[in-house]
């Protein structure tokens, strides 16, 4: 139940990727023989197979380690590239630390960023993006699904407001690609984070989209590959898997959307049937169709984690599990530090089914409840949930 942290490689996808590890074993940049000629054929469809996901062209994708490097080469690739046209990046709120981190990266080098807020239903209202707008802006970098509450954010709209000023968008859609409908030309986005371990594809491998036209300064140097913007030995065998991934994602996407989107329907139902005081963190409508994020009131926050001993769930982001903060994201929906520290995060995935659903819906309806008739409980009321809690800009 936290499909959002990271997929099992499909059983499909290895056996795509297998043989290179192997059997065709070459160096996609060797051009003087048949090992290289095929590592460079196979990368080359996983190419087209991953700029198709999306609808893009293959020269328009560029592959890198993951998410965070795609994130990392947008943002400050981006900005650094177009210093002489503009001054100023946007974001939100509630953005990945990937890009929040980039974005105080590109303060620090004397750039202006403006963070926005979000709705209650974490929503970024449009209209304040655009009252955000000045001459000087150069870059817009809204995430398309976010990977806690699973609001999709109106990515058309944005790319509307930003295509007819000229200001370059970018969109993390690590958790968006290959579960909602996604089309960089509908959507008018210029850059596109990917990664293939949320989409059952391998760990290390992820992809940036960079429309062509699209200045971007590389991170990476030494040897000039994938066109100069990201150097270093292609991983083949990660790489065909992505390829692989994403084409099974497009493939299975309407049906796989219609059915998790039940099973998430029939969790969130059990448990509001059989627990008081649940609280929904982020938008229903606009939602992943796998994803469940809630909070439980009255309920100590770490109990609550730790005693879910059958059931794999996070608090939030698994790359922020490290810290004992509570959840930014939900912090930044007005959410209460106890209620932030007491929510669960459920990403269902490919395979749940609805036995699961059930299981899952008992043990946490069990444990809540043995929580809140044990002495804990008591000592939690004493003390209280606490005030509203004001994200800090950087958080």
């Amino acid at each position: 139940m936290d499909s959002h942290a990271t997929t099992p490689v499909d059983s499909r996808v290895l056996e795509a990727m297998l043989p290179f590890f192997t059997e065709h074993f070459g160096n996609a940049s060797s051009k003087t023989h048949a090992f290289g000629w095929t590592a460079d054929q196979a990368v080359r469809r996983a190419r087209q197979q991953v700029a198709d996901l999306i609808g893009a062209r293959p020269r328009e994708i560029v592959f890198t380690s993951g998410a965070t490097e795609s994130d990392n080469l947008a943002v400050l690739g981006a900005a650094r590239t177009g210093r002489e046209r503009g001054n100023h990046v946007i974001t939100v709120v509630t953005e990945h630390r990937a890009v929040l981190d980039s974005c105080r990266q590109l303060e620090q080098e004397g750039m202006r960023v403006t963070v926005l807020p979000v709705e209650s239903d974490g929503l970024l209202d449009v209209e304040k993006l655009v009252d955000a707008f000045s001459p000087d802006t150069l870059l817009v970098s809204v995430m398309a699904a976010n990977n806690e509450i699973g609001v999709l954010q109106p990515l058309a709209a944005i790319g509307r407001a930003t295509r007819a000023r000229g200001i370059l968008f970018h969109t993390d859609a690590a958790q968006a690609a290959g579960k909602v409908p996604f089309d960089v030309d509908d959507l008018q986005v210029d850059l596109v984070s990917l990664t293939a371990h949320k989409m059952y594809g391998p760990k290390g491998v992820g992809a940036l989209y960079v429309r062509r036209g699209t200045a971007v300064a590389p991170m990476v140097f030494g040897g000039g590959h994938e066109a100069g913007l990201r150097s270093g030995t292609l991983n083949v065998p990660g790489i065909v898997g992505f390829g692989a991934a994403a084409a099974l994602g497009a493939s299975v996407r309407a049906e796989e959307a219609a059915c998790l989107g039940t099973l998430r329907d029939r969790l969130y139902a059990g448990i509001q049937r059989k627990v008081d005081g649940v609280i929904l963190n982020g938008s229903m409508s606009a939602r992943l169709p796998q994803n469940l994020n809630i909070s439980f009131e009255r309920v100590d926050g770490d109990a609550l984690l730790t005693g879910l001993v059958d059931v794999a769930v996070s608090p939030g982001a698994a790359c922020s599990s490290v810290s004992r903060e509570p959840s930014y994201v939900l912090r930044a929906l007005g959410r209460s530090d106890a209620l932030a520290r007491a929510s669960i995060r459920f990403g269902l995935a490919r395979a749940t089914t609805e036995a699961d659903v059930d299981r899952v819906v008992d043990s946490v309806a069990g444990l809540v409840g043995r929580l809140r008739a044990g002495p804990a409980f008591e000592a939690f009321e004493e003390e209280g949930e606490g005030g509203e809690s004001t994200p800090a800009r950087w958080h």
